[in-house]
């Protein structure tokens, strides 16, 4: 694996194979067993202490990430605090993971939340961290095992996380990482009949195979898969506002985040001055050095990732707002922003980097005809004065999680996931523990 800024080598990470993985389901069973038999409050307790050391360890596994992934210092440290807070937040459920009693004749009925066994957590290399702890936490929280595969870019927060929940105390064999390719370690992980579950974040093409990979075991799955997600600028907006918060809503992690809002869609009336207040904010947008505090973008994951982003903008075509990128070591890309027609492959594929396409809109019921105008339907923005307009429009638009005046969709205590081809399931939130159990109903006649 390779540093994203300075193309150097960084580490040799050894894969596990087919067989290693096997046998980590099998340590994986046994630790469950020991670890759902804990009181709840001793659960809870070990999740707090592995909460704690990461907590001690925040500086490292930023620098980590920084290293791996090239996020810019300020988005790793939010990261590790992330996957600090998913830690504390999962370990507040445990005792709270309650069942029911429901009124029936003849007797008492009960029912029980019991944990899942093994869960593979399959995640992404956009944001390591804290799209690990998203499955990670509410599945120990309920009482499971936790085999989490890292994507093969970003294996290194992942292994220091496990290192840190053995230091804190977690069973030997509940929290593995198994580092390795889709193709191979991921493939054995979702097809092993040890396995009860598949958390999976990444491309739907891959969300898809995984999905009918796990009905030949009829697996649980959650996917949480590809966005291209709408940002809806009214004439009545605070112009100002929404263009000075647009840049971060697509460039933000440069752009790789199935959340970016790469598709601005802006009222005619306001278009040529929102243009104008755009500009400005796009090139502010500071684009360097990871490490410095006052980096906003850093690079693409690798050369590979920046051939595709570079596919979606011609070279000699135009461009509406083109930002500056370092030159030399790194895979790096300027902030774009494109003028395009609706159908234009741009405006509706993910690219996953730091471009957005913007198109005006006439009315309100073109602009969510135009938001719905796509397969996926993980996030979407609506900026508007008129409260009345911003729930008829947040309830109109196909996608799972809305933002009205604001860019802020992902919060650990709110549910996540997306309509369509974005995904399927929830995470976060109150309800993520019970995502990781299954339901016992218990009759006792009396």
């Amino acid at each position: 694996m390779r540093n994203p800024a300075t193309e150097e080598l960084l580490a040799t990470v050894p894969a596990v194979d087919p067989r290693g993985v096997a046998r980590a389901v099998r340590r994986a069973a046994d630790a469950q067993l020991r670890w759902a038999a804990l009181p709840p409050g001793d659960r809870a307790r070990q999740l707090r202490r592995f909460a704690a050391r990461v907590d001690e360890n925040l500086e490292e596994l930023a620098l980590l990430e920084v290293r791996e992934a090239g996020h810019p210092i300020g988005n790793a440290r939010w990261e590790a605090g992330n996957a600090r807070d998913l830690l504390e937040y999962a370990a507040g459920g445990v005792e709270r993971l309650t069942g029911q009693q429901i009124p029936v004749a003849g007797g008492v009925n009960l029912t029980f939340q019991e944990p899942l066994g093994v869960v593979a957590v399959i995640a992404p290399w956009n944001f390591p961290m804290p799209v690990a702890a998203w499955g990670t936490a509410p599945a120990l929280a309920a009482g499971n095992a936790v085999l989490l595969k890292p994507a093969e870019t970003t294996p290194l927060t992942a292994l220091r996380l496990a290192e840190l929940g053995l230091e804190a105390g977690l069973p030997e064999g509940l929290f593995q990482v198994l580092p390795g390719a889709g193709s191979s370690t991921g493939r054995a992980l979702v097809d092993h009949p040890g396995v009860a579950k598949v958390v999976f974040t990444g491309s739907t093409a891959v969300g898809q195979e995984i999905m009918a990979r796990c009905a030949r075991g009829v697996k649980r799955v959650t996917l949480e898969l590809g966005g291209k997600s709408p940002n809806l600028v009214f004439d009545d907006a605070d112009l100002e506002l929404a263009a000075s918060a647009a840049p971060g809503s697509f460039l933000d992690n440069t752009g790789q985040d199935c959340c970016a809002r790469s598709r601005i869609l802006v009222q005619r009336s306001v278009y040529d001055r929102f243009m104008e207040l755009l500009e400005p904010a796009v090139l502010a947008f500071r684009c360097g050095d990871p490490n410095d505090p006052g980096t906003d973008m850093g690079p693409l994951i690798s050369a590979t990732q920046r051939e595709r982003v570079r596919q979606y903008v011609p070279q000699e075509g135009p461009t509406a707002i083109r930002g500056s990128a370092p030159e030399g070591s790194g895979y790096w890309y300027p902030a774009t922003v494109l003028e395009r027609d609706p159908g234009d492959r741009a405006a509706v594929e993910e690219i996953f980097g730091p471009v957005a396409v913007v198109m005006p809109f006439r009315d309100e019921e073109e602009a969510v005809a135009l938001a719905n105008a796509t397969d996926y339907g993980l996030a979407a923005s609506v900026w508007t004065r008129d409260g009345a307009r911003a729930l008829r429009v947040a309830r109109a638009v196909a996608a799972g999680n809305l933002s009205v005046n604001s860019h802020s969709a992902v919060r650990y205590s709110t549910p996540f996931g997306g309509f369509k081809r974005s995904g399927l399931g929830r995470e976060l939130g109150p309800d993520a523990l019970s995502a990781f159990t299954e339901t016992k109903n218990v009759f006792l006649g009396t």
